[in-house]
């Protein structure tokens, strides 16, 4: 009778017949009368079940026009179900969107979603259906461990917009920190492989025996069949931060560190030449390791990973850039540091904390940009955002200005610690009209003063302009030493405000 049961395919008639669930009570009741039967036995899902398509309109804002959107854009990307029936997917699929529609594995139903949490410093992100129980039948994927360099995996996805998944094997190239190109000023652990990533692919899950072991998340330009992926410990630092319900984000120590290989100089530290340690270069001012750390400390272990000479820890098989051990910790919690200072071993603890302080330095998403308007001139802070649009206008604006600009929100502060506003404001443009007509000044210089007040922020240019009662309003700009200076009668932009906002069709004057 076994024989037989197996031979006919039994098994697969009552499958197609009563479903798994069906045929396994079956199989169970005819297992209890013939002892002699083999019971069925229910495959797994197959993993692609669980990936999803994510369609996306969104409107990203004109920074040198703030009040401004772009014509909505629609896109697409690829996401997966995890614990909980959420989905996973990378931030820059769903920044700056209006609406998120989901399309599970073969349905042609499009699903209406909503962003719960989002991480652009680390490209994450965790999708809501509107209606969960879309999702109730569908088997969440678990997470594998970091893959070993040349193993293979398997990159999950609809690249190009396709309607259809794509499936593309390909090797673990190495292991290593990366810049990740949505914020634009975070490095974390990435994972290169030569399988095929393209636009579309964003956000889809990277498997290895059936097993997340990573996100899909970027390519390299200049670099050939070479595409990046977030690995497990990076996406498991997010959903570890977001149970609390809020997202913090990946914690900054505020150091930065050197090599220390040359003989002659860890001679003059007094230092042998075993390979070991760091030397702390700087410390950011007012950051957590400024208070128990000094320059010239020499790290020497951080959170139980020791560190080189070249300012690398051994890493699960790799060799990888030391932050990668400061990036273990969350916000709030403490790591233990062991470093040499003047020679003598000394073990302290650092707090970590997230950082905000660059944050207009990284590109910025969901909210749009703080802005104000009078008599034709536009003011909003200085940002990567910023910099980008006005690299957009072409050669003619590569000049010294746009030199300056970025000098301003990249080094200032690194190279005159304390000198750096805390809110750079640009003078973005001028709306035309009589009362700026002889302004000589057109935009894109950082304001520095404006009657006698120096800008730190955009609420400061309100200040300066509404408590001013002389005739005219003098405003000071950034440039080699002076810098210009430029006036405009007070009482006559006072009224000539509202004309140019009716006349520019500007609803609001401000974004505070």
């Amino acid at each position: 009778m076994n024989q037989f049961f197996l031979r006919e395919g039994i098994a697969e008639r009552l499958v197609a017949s009563f479903g798994e669930r069906g045929a396994k009570w079956i199989g169970a009741l005819v297992l209890a009368w013939l002892p002699g039967c083999v019971p069925l036995r229910a495959e797994a899902p197959p993993p692609e079940r669980a990936v999803v398509q994510i369609l996306v309109s969104s409107q990203v804002p004109v920074y040198d026009a703030p009040w401004r959107f772009t014509p909505v854009r629609r896109s697409s990307g690829t996401g997966f179900v995890i614990e909980g029936g959420r989905i996973l997917t990378n931030a820059h699929v769903i920044a700056w969107a209006k609406q998120i529609l989901v399309r599970r594995y073969q349905d042609p139903r499009l699903l209406p979603a909503r962003v719960v949490y989002a991480g652009h410093d680390c490209d994450l992100a965790v999708l809501e259906l509107e209606d969960p129980r879309e999702l109730s039948d569908v088997k969440p994927l678990a997470f594998g461990d970091l893959p070993p360099v040349q193993s293979t995996v398997v990159t999950c996805g609809y690249p190009a917009g396709g309607d259809q998944m794509s499936f593309t094997r390909g090797v673990v190239s190495r292991i290593e920190v990366q810049p990740y190109a949505h914020p634009g000023n975070r490095a974390l652990l990435a994972v290169q492989t030569d399988a095929a990533i393209n636009p579309g692919n964003s956000g889809g899950p990277v498997l290895q025996d059936d097993k997340v072991v990573g996100v899909a998340f970027q390519g390299m330009p200049g670099l050939q069949n070479a595409g990046f992926f977030i690995p497990p410990e990076v996406v498991g630092h997010f959903l570890k931060d977001i149970a609390d319900g809020r997202y913090d984000g990946f914690p900054q120590a505020g150091i930065t560190f050197e090599p220390l290989q040359n003989p002659a100089y860890r001679r003059v530290l007094g230092l042998g030449d075993d390979g070991r340690g760091a030397r702390v270069d700087s410390l950011r001012a007012g950051g957590p390791a400024a208070e128990v750390l000094r320059p010239d400390d020499v790290l020497v272990q951080v959170g139980g990973f020791p560190v080189g000479s070249d300012g690398m820890i051994p890493y699960r098989g790799n060799r990888v850039a030391a932050g990668v051990a400061f990036q273990q910790a969350q916000a709030g919690e403490r790591l233990k540091l062991s470093l040499l200072r003047d020679g003598r071993p000394l073990e302290v603890e650092v707090r970590m904390e997230s950082y905000t302080g660059d944050r207009l330095a990284g590109r910025q998403y969901d909210e749009p940009p703080r802005y104000l308007i009078h008599a034709g001139l536009i003011f909003t802070p200085l940002s990567a955002n910023y910099l980008e649009t006005v690299g957009q206008l072409g050669r003619d604006y590569l000049w010294e200005g746009l030199a300056r600009l970025t000098y301003q929100l990249h080094h200032l502060e690194a190279e005159a610690p304390g000198s750096a506003r805390p809110e750079a404001v640009v003078l973005a443009g001028l709306l035309p009209h009589p009362v700026n007509a002889d302004f000589g000044v057109r935009g894109r210089l950082v304001v520095n003063r404006i009657n006698g007040v120096r800008i730190e922020r955009l609420e400061d240019v309100r200040r300066a302009l509404l408590e001013n009662q002389g005739a005219r309003h003098l405003i000071e700009f950034d440039g080699p030493e002076q810098g210009p200076l430029e006036a405009l009668d007070r009482a006559a932009a006072s009224a000539a405000h509202a004309d140019i906002l009716r006349t520019y069709g500007i609803v609001s004057d401000q974004r505070l």
